[in-house]
């Protein structure tokens, strides 16, 4: 709970410098965690940049999705390809 309160001050005040000096076409790639959040609180105080320029890099839970796939059907990682999350 308090990471997340740090999280909503931490990216309401990136995503309203945004909306004040970035372009409006401008890519954003968040990368905190939990990645989705941040994302979604970043472009919510971004109102005038497309919610579709905001991403989140979400590297880590793929490791661990392909690491638990892995490890439920008792292969390699590196055997385990094409994973969504």
């Amino acid at each position: 709970k308090d990471l997340l309160a740090a999280n909503v001050r931490i990216f309401k005040e990136q995503g309203q410098a945004m909306d004040k000096v970035a372009r409006k076409d401008v890519k954003v790639l968040v990368v905190g965690n939990p990645a989705n959040t941040n994302a979604l609180i970043c472009s919510k105080y971004a109102p005038s940049i497309p919610k579709e320029n905001f991403t989140a890099m979400t590297r880590l839970d793929q490791n661990r999705a392909q690491s638990q796939l892995a490890a439920k059907i008792g292969v390699p990682v590196k055997d385990v390809k094409n994973v969504i999350i």
